[in-house]
């Protein structure tokens, strides 16, 4: 017996030396949640997060402009990537101060993409050809708004974004994600996100196709920038009070391999262009169109483009619903808050923090889908959600303070009200955002992919179903966009939702994955739910505490008993991962409960 009990106090001790150093690698963070860096500090981290941030949501209004048959209108692309960034700013804002109050940068969500896709193949929104060449029409008798071409698409991705983010909100101010998530595994989460990024090729062969040349070159470098040169550290000039004006090394291939590609491949269109190396025009499906890969295709936008503007709600029209765009957007949705919760949790990991308690998690998700109701009102046509790049970024940099979030919320914020901002970003040739969104698209599919680690990829049962939800969330949609009009149930509202549904790769894959993997007999370690939920409890370690609770108004509400009750409030004392099902309290006296038996079970086999 004494043998047996010093083997088990050198079995804690080795795992607690474990934990202590894996603590140890952890705990390098320079500033951490609740720390400030001084001002000037500040705005330099602040500035490169927004940098970051910027880079991501960069791409998006490009999509949409040419999902809504405005590709050549450069007024409409400054509009959206203004009321892009301001969003941007507005939701980190209000993430960091009322929701999870991590270091998290709010974005536009690339996985709307999908279903804004899907809506606009509709018989009732495809491009025609008078809208197509709005600009050689306009000299005969026939007389197009060229705003309205695209404002009428834009109203009814607002109607069905703000009413899919009210369910968001719902499911966040309830708890209700708490209970989803028992039923959702990697098998669920693995075809969802990474359909999401191989459905979007060809929306990147589209912009690529301006010129191929550079598009290729923009993905090289960000390939070699990242990879290659990732670990090279640059001397830059620094200034600290301790050590004054010195030089200091930064990884700045690491942090910014996109800003730098985005600026080399932008000089060289500028040299091509002056030269007339790059034809004035291209001819692309036999159709002779402006070469947007030239930097002066939209020089007009600067003088058109007021020095400020402010998007307001309503801008553009009263906005539209319909129960297909619903649908295809409320998809989206699901997926946008499973991957969310991920961020946070790995969020709280890299800044060396206490793992988000239920109501942050909660407020997170309810301001989430508050920001997107709000990006919905003012015509972003995108929701916002959290960028893991920004997230990585903090375990390069070693800054995870709120203040400097918060900062770079303001810095997104104001690039948006300045208008010129914008409108100097609409002259980025399409084939450098070509390339960028061919390894962004990319990526996606890789982190979907990456999920599949935590379940057993030996196994006959999981590989059959992810070879079923993979092939079938390819098939179903493509064969669907190749003959149109192919589903008639007798009700047209309903064939729309189908058809909007059935044509968005990441809903046919995640559907098919879901209903499979919850009626397909398999152990929880066999479908990787027990590893994937030991990632969202970092409790094991040691950490620095956070103050997850509301700023300002916590006092009062811990005054209030029946606010234990709300799952967004600060006194609310659910599990996350056992939210609407049993108590904390009452699982750990179970398990207390079941430690007790088999030690007497144990001592009594000892005794005989």
């Amino acid at each position: 017996m004494e043998v047996r009990v010093e083997d088990d106090q050198e079995d804690r001790e080795g795992r607690q030396n474990q934990n202590q150093d894996l603590v140890g690698q952890e705990n390098q963070i320079i500033y951490s949640v609740e720390e400030a860096p001084p001002p000037h500090l500040t705005l330099v981290f602040a500035l490169q997060q927004a940098i970051l941030a910027i880079g991501s949501t960069l791409s998006i209004p490009f999509i949409l402009t040419n999902l809504l048959c405005s590709s050549t209108n450069a007024d409409a692309r400054a509009q959206l990537l203004s009321i892009s960034m301001f969003m941007c700013g507005i939701a980190t804002v209000l993430q960091t101060t009322l929701g999870v109050r991590l270091g998290i940068i709010q974005g536009g969500s690339h996985n709307f993409l999908a279903p804004i896709i899907a809506m606009m193949t509709l018989e009732k929104w495809k491009c025609t050809e008078e809208e197509l060449n709005v600009n050689g029409i306009r000299n005969n008798s026939t007389i197009i708004n060229e705003d309205e071409i695209w404002q009428k698409r834009m109203r009814e991705i607002q109607g069905n974004l703000m009413l899919a983010s009210i369910v968001q909100l719902v499911l966040g101010c309830t708890g209700l994600m708490g209970f989803f998530l028992r039923f959702i595994g990697p098998l669920t989460i693995a075809p969802t996100i990474s359909l999401i990024g191989l459905s979007l090729t060809a929306v990147a062969a589209d912009i690529n196709q301006y010129h191929w040349g550079i598009a290729i070159l923009t993905l090289l470098l960000i390939g070699i920038f990242s990879l290659y040169m990732g670990r090279l550290k640059v001397p830059v000039p620094s200034f600290s009070k301790a050590n004054k004006c010195h030089i200091t090394r930064f990884p700045i291939f690491q942090l910014m391999p996109v800003i730098l590609s985005v600026v080399i491949c932008w000089l060289i269109s500028y040299i091509l262009t002056v030269t007339d190396v790059i034809p004035q025009t291209i001819i692309i499906s036999n159709k002779t169109m402006p070469n947007l890969a030239r930097t002066d295709a939209r020089l007009n936008v600067l003088n058109s483009m007021p020095w400020f503007y402010f998007p307001y709600p309503f801008q553009f029209g009263m906005p539209t619903v319909s129960a297909a765009g619903f649908a295809g957007m409320l998809a989206a949705t699901i997926s946008s808050v499973i991957e969310s919760v991920g961020d946070y949790f790995a969020a709280a990991r890299l800044s060396n923090a206490e793992a988000p308690p239920p109501h942050a998690v909660n407020r997170g998700i309810a301001i989430e889908g508050f920001s997107s109701i709000i990006s919905g009102m003012v015509g972003a046509g995108h929701p916002t959600t959290s960028y893991s790049g920004n997230i990585g970024a903090i375990g390069i940099t070693k800054v995870a303070s709120r203040r400097v979030f918060q900062v770079a919320g303001v810095i997104l914020l104001l690039s948006g009200i300045i208008g010129k901002f914008g409108a100097v970003l609409t002259l980025i040739p399409d084939p450098i955002i070509g390339g960028t969104l061919t390894v962004v698209f990319g990526m996606v599919g890789a982190v979907g992919i990456s999920v599949l680690q935590f379940m057993d990829m030996s196994s006959t049962r999981n590989l059959t179903i992810l070879a079923l939800s993979m092939i079938l969330g390819l098939m179903v949609p493509q064969w669907l966009l190749n003959n149109p009009n192919s589903i008639n149930t007798g009700s047209e509202d309903l064939d729309q939702v189908l058809e909007v549904l059935l044509t968005t790769a990441m809903f046919v894959g995640g559907l098919i994955g879901f209903i499979l993997d919850n009626t397909v007999p398999g152990s929880k370690e066999e479908r990787g739910l027990s590893k994937w939920r030991e990632t969202l409890d970092s409790s094991a370690l040691r950490r620095k505490t956070v103050q997850y609770n509301l700023p300002l108004v916590t006092t009062f509400i811990q005054r209030m008993k029946c606010c234990a009750y709300f799952p967004i409030s600060p006194t609310f004392n659910k599990s996350y991962k056992n939210c609407c099902t049993k108590s904390k309290k009452q699982k750990t006296y179970e398990l207390s409960d079941v430690k007790t038996r088999q030690e007497n079970g144990s001592s009594e086999m000892e005794g005989k």
